[in-house]
């Protein structure tokens, strides 16, 4: 990313990375599953042939305590029919009109799908069971002037499992956030235009990272749930926070509409035309598989679609339920978010008997700041790809050193075919799952030649030979080493002239021509 604030660098006032849209989901895990929820029904003695009672019991319960901190405070609760009312909106007019400018703005309800527990008689046992089942209920949503988040809203299920969703957004919290520290900024909806000071707003964006999540959702339960304490009783159960959707948002900061009118067609003719589903699936850092090869296969499907919104044109790039996207705002704004809603397919690390394990990356918030690092890796990588084709360099130019041996530390490397015998080495180096922690010996032994094997010697050829084309491309300089480690980075002349390349093989004959 930084080639590209570089290559802009006169026509650019600022760069800030943080949150954008974030969705909590929480989760009384007892109550989650149809084993909990029997335990639960036995620890208060409720049998399940009386379980349809009981659950509306506790649902009236629920729903008649959570209201009355709308009705002690004498807001609004409003119930709406038609499932196309965007809640937000309404939400917001109440508070302009009301000018609430902290607490309960009010209490919006609606009767929405769900999933809860019924009861079924099994056949063969003669006997009662839970089960899971999709329902409707009522849910009550909560719209609040935070204190420190700014507009946010609670999300309660009225039925068993009382499932709870925190919905906030980090650039609502930013401004809050320069209100106290009396920094000056420009805000447009959800999107600053002009920030006073850029290096103490990042660090305010930074500071939401490490916020302590646990606590401060919690104290939304018993703000938008306080039945809760009661219905638990002593029972040692709470409820789990789980980051279940989040938008990391880059924004980029122009002088003028104009330079970024002129700018932003280009960057989305290239995306539409060159960006390949391989480029879109290193973007998100997903494995990419080799080409002709058996290794790294990919079952999903990656999509990329334009769309014309309010506040400018979407390119956006999915791979499952995970996209990239990118779009201009209020006219002098690029911004590239990420969004993850299925963080699973990406990896985290793990401590575990003092050895780091690289592991499936979890929802809950413990594992928010390696998600944030992620997000904004991946929005680097996007703007480092459209930099690289921006680039007035011409591919001639970039693989002509290449083409023939060079010395480093007194040893001959040969030259290298980039877009022959060699392609599907660099292609191997660029995969998705090592841009965020690097590769080693072995790593690309199994990328190129696939599973270890069991004879010690062939083994040792292997390593032998991933050994030699490592240092090939050291001395091309197009991978580095990482000090002190056996991991490999690929270069910022590497990425380069791979994006190049790939761009050249996925681009057909016409372009090619035309082009010339």
């Amino acid at each position: 990313m930084l080639d590209f604030i570089q290559g802009h660098a006169r026509q650019v006032t600022g760069v800030i990375h943080g949150w954008d849209r974030l969705r909590f989901r929480g989760t009384v895990r007892l109550l989650a599953h149809t084993v909990g929820l029997g335990r639960f029904l036995r620890f208060t003695g409720c049998l399940l042939k009386d379980f349809g009672d009981r659950a509306l019991e506790l649902s009236r319960q629920v729903r008649s305590e959570s209201l009355e901190q709308a009705e002690r405070s004498g807001r609004p609760v409003v119930h709406l029919n038609n499932p196309g009312v965007r809640k937000e909106d309404v939400a917001r007019e109440i508070a302009a009109n009301d000018r609430i400018k902290e607490g309960l703005i009010g209490t919006l309800t609606a009767v929405e799908p769900c999933w809860s527990f019924d009861i079924k008689s099994n056949k063969a046992s003669g006997k009662l069971e839970l089960i899971q089942a999709y329902r409707k209920c009522q849910h009550l949503y909560h719209y609040y002037q935070h204190p420190v988040f700014g507009f946010m809203h609670v999300r309660l299920q009225t039925w068993l499992p009382f499932n709870m969703w925190v919905c906030i957004n980090g650039r609502e919290w930013l401004s809050r956030q320069m209100d106290e520290a009396r920094l000056g900024y420009l805000r447009r909806e959800n999107c600053f235009v002009h920030l006073e000071d850029v290096a103490r707003t990042q660090e305010l964006l930074s500071h939401q990272v490490s916020y302590n999540w646990q606590e401060s959702l919690d104290e939304l339960v018993t703000q938008a749930n306080p039945a809760f304490e009661t219905i638990r009783g002593n029972a040692a159960m709470g409820y789990y926070w789980s980051l279940d959707e989040s938008e990391f948002a880059s924004d980029i900061m122009f002088k003028d509409a104009g330079t970024l009118t002129a700018l932003y067609g280009k960057l989305l003719r290239h995306g539409m035309e060159s960006l390949g589903s391989r480029d879109v699936l290193r973007f998100l850092g997903q494995r990419v598989p080799t080409r002709g090869g058996i290794h790294g296969k990919f079952a999903g499907e990656v999509l990329s679609d334009l769309r014309q919104r309010p506040e400018g044109i979407r390119i956006k790039h999915r791979v499952g339920s995970n996209s990239v996207k990118m779009y201009n705002k209020q006219g002098t704004v690029l911004r590239v978010e990420t969004t993850l809603n299925n963080p699973r397919e990406l990896k985290a690390p793990q401590i575990k008997d003092g050895k780091i394990l690289w592991r499936r990356m979890r929802k809950g918030v413990s594992d928010i700041a390696r998600r944030a690092q992620v997000s904004q890796a991946a929005n680097e990588r996007y703007l480092e790809a459209m930099e690289a084709v921006a680039s007035p360099r011409l591919l001639g130019e970039l693989t002509q050193a290449l083409s023939g041996p060079v010395i480093k530390n007194g040893r001959r490397a040969r030259g290298l075919q980039v877009l022959g015998s060699d392609v599907v080495l660099l292609e191997a180096v660029a995969d998705g799952k090592f841009l965020l922690h690097g590769f080693r010996n072995r790593d690309l032994q199994e990328q190129l030649d696939g599973p270890p094997q069991a004879d010690a010697l062939e083994q040792r050829r292997r390593s032998g030979r991933i050994s030699r084309r490592l240092w090939l491309l050291r001395a091309h300089g197009i991978i580095r080493k990482v000090s002190g480690t056996h991991r490999y980075l690929v270069t910022r002349y590497g990425r380069e002239l791979i994006t190049a390349i790939q761009a050249a093989r996925n681009a057909d004959v016409a372009k090619l021509s035309l082009a010339a």
